[in-house]
């Protein structure tokens, strides 16, 4: 048995839960080691990779169980049944990975729990055979809702969804599917038949779509016959896709992968949009959308606007380089963004600039909350190449009732200034709450 370990930076302590493991069984050592090395280093798993049927008997047996098995279908001490049975006993999901395409082999297989069944000698099949284990691997995060009567078609449904990694809910209902998806917000996608027994799926389609946008979830309708106009009334009110039944394993994995590969690069782009490249905060731009919102439900009770500067930022530049200025950025955010409480708005706001809007809090509140943040950040070590940096923050803050944010900015700003003047590493408030 040889084991390809995670990269060092990936390996965990004895103490922390074990990482995802991919078991790869396959007889030809160059392309096992070469399928292992773009799974280790470009998904950072651990994959353990064996080369007969004793070999992956042992590795099942050892160690912390697998989330997926790649399996070629040639070994010295077994044929193709008592692999893939050897595999589905131990409850692991397959991705058949070989060199020979055999239709009644592959009918065979096809009664198993096999993802996909994928040849050697297709263009691209590394790449194909990464985005696969990724693709089951992030659907491990994912909620999928099947709303159909109970029977045969569902269940079916149900089991190539909880196959393919999703963590899986069944309604029967409409209505009960409405309501899951108002309290479950893990529910990323759903597979909605058309014959319901109070509302028929373009209808829930409709519903779920007021609340529910395309860029956080995804619905795929499905029924057996309707024809064309039945696909375009699902599509027309909101529906992501549309599969008829009777429908291939494979068809069905295909659509619903690329309907979440759809999402994941929505949310991608919405985070470029809306996500500062080095820190992980918020950038200007979802600060004043964000901040608008929580000003409009913030009432009439006082609000505390921050705009917080890193003291002498262009000195660490020039002493230690930009890679320095981007660690000591990097730091301060993390630290601002782990101050931060729920329902605070945190943004970088550009350069060495960060801003604050926490709502709730009265003057003396702010101060100290705020005066807490200077502290951390004076305290801060940052290590950087063979030294430490330190540095301090100068914060202006606003302390008023209002909803005009530019108003509340521009006096923050004021307020840092005056901070800055009054010798740095220090907090300056202006406040006018009225009685």
């Amino acid at each position: 048995m040889t084991s390809f370990p995670a990269p060092a930076h990936a390996v965990q302590d004895p103490g922390e839960p074990a990482g995802p493991r991919v078991l790869l069984v396959e007889n030809s050592r160059a392309y096992a080691n070469m399928l292992a090395a773009e799974l280790r280093d470009r998904l950072q798993l651990e994959v353990v990779a064996v080369s007969s049927l004793a070999a992956a008997r042992e590795a099942l047996q050892a160690g912390p169980p697998f989330f997926l098995a790649l399996t070629g279908l040639v070994l010295p001490d077994a044929d193709p049944s008592r692999i893939a049975r050897l595999l589905v006993g131990h409850g692991l999901p397959i991705v058949v990975v070989t060199g020979v395409y055999d239709e009644a082999t592959r009918e065979q297989m096809a009664e198993l729990p096999i993802i996909d069944y994928v040849l050697k000698e297709a263009p691209d099949t590394i790449d194909y055979l990464v985005w696969l284990v990724r693709r089951v691997l992030s659907n491990r995060g994912i909620t999928a809702l099947v709303v159909e009567p109970p029977g045969p078609a569902r269940a079916e449904t149900s089991a190539l969804l909880a196959l393919y990694g999703f963590r899986v809910r069944e309604l029967g209902s409409g209505t009960d599917g409405l309501e899951a998806l108002a309290t479950d917000s893990t529910i990323r996608l759903v597979v909605v038949e058309h014959d319901l027994p109070d509302m028929d799926g373009v209808e829930f389609t409709r519903r779920a779509r007021q609340n529910r946008p395309r860029d956080i979830l995804s619905i795929v309708g499905s029924a057996t016959g309707g024809g064309a106009p039945r696909i375009a009334r699902f599509l027309k009110h909101g529906a992501n896709d549309f599969i008829g039944k009777p429908f291939s394993r494979e068809e069905f994995m295909c659509r619903i992968s690329q309907n979440v590969d759809n999402l994941e690069l929505i949310g991608t782009l919405q985070d470029l949009a809306t996500r500062d490249y080095l820190t992980g905060l918020a950038n200007r731009r979802h600060f004043f959308d964000a901040g608008r919102r929580a000003l409009a439900s913030s009432r009439d009770e006082p609000v505390s606007m921050a705009m917080i500067d890193i003291d002498h930022f262009k000195h660490i530049n020039d002493s230690h380089g930009h890679d320095a200025g981007d660690a000591a950025l990097v730091a301060v955010a993390n630290l601002i963004g782990a101050h931060a409480r729920e329902g605070d708005v945190v943004a970088r706001f550009g350069g060495e600039e960060f801003c604050v809007l926490a709502r709730g809090l009265d003057e003396e509140e702010a101060v100290a909350y705020f005066q807490a943040l200077c502290g951390s950040i004076a305290a801060l070590e940052i290590p950087f190449r063979q030294r430490v940096l330190s540095l301090t923050v100068s914060i202006g803050i606003c302390h008023r009732a209002g909803r005009d944010l530019y108003a509340l900015l521009s006096e923050a700003d004021r307020q840092l200034y005056l901070a800055k003047a009054a010798g740095r590493n220090r907090v300056a408030l202006q406040s006018h709450v009225p009685a």
